[in-house]
């Protein structure tokens, strides 16, 4: 079993998700929390309905967050200008700042995960997965 190819991958995933986990949590950040500002960051201003769908999450965890992420100061629920019935979600300079920390964590997190790899395994293996993610 442990030469299967989705076991592998499911572990190393794992481990990943383990390792970027943390780095956040040394930012004061859960996973889903930064998934979803990295999301408003990426995609905001975006009503909140549509942030939901884009990142499929319940859309009453999805307020939890947002009220999370709102009373940390990091996004701003505003009425939409498009639609004044929608909340747009943005992120604060504050949010920005963190994303920015986040990103510098998750990257030596991955370097973590990737160290065992020479630099041009580590870029043929990324090569690879992505292939069969895009497949």
């Amino acid at each position: 079993m442990q030469a299967l190819p989705s076991w592998l991958v499911g572990r190393v995933a794992a481990r990943g998700r383990s390792l970027v986990a943390e780095a956040l949590a040394g930012q004061g950040v859960k996973m889903l929390h930064h998934a979803v500002l990295a999301a408003v960051s990426e995609l905001g201003p975006i009503a909140q309905a549509d942030l939901g769908r884009k990142l499929a999450i319940d859309p009453k965890d999805l307020v939890g967050v947002l009220n999370d992420l709102q009373a940390d100061g990091l996004t701003l629920r505003e009425p939409d200008p498009r639609d004044r019935r929608k909340n747009a979600v943005t992120v604060t300079p504050a949010g920005r700042d963190l994303l920015e920390r986040c990103a510098t964590v998750a990257e030596a997190a991955n370097a973590e995960l990737l160290a065992p790899l020479t630099p041009a395994e580590a870029r043929r293996l990324i090569a690879l997965l992505t292939r069969l993610h895009e497949a």
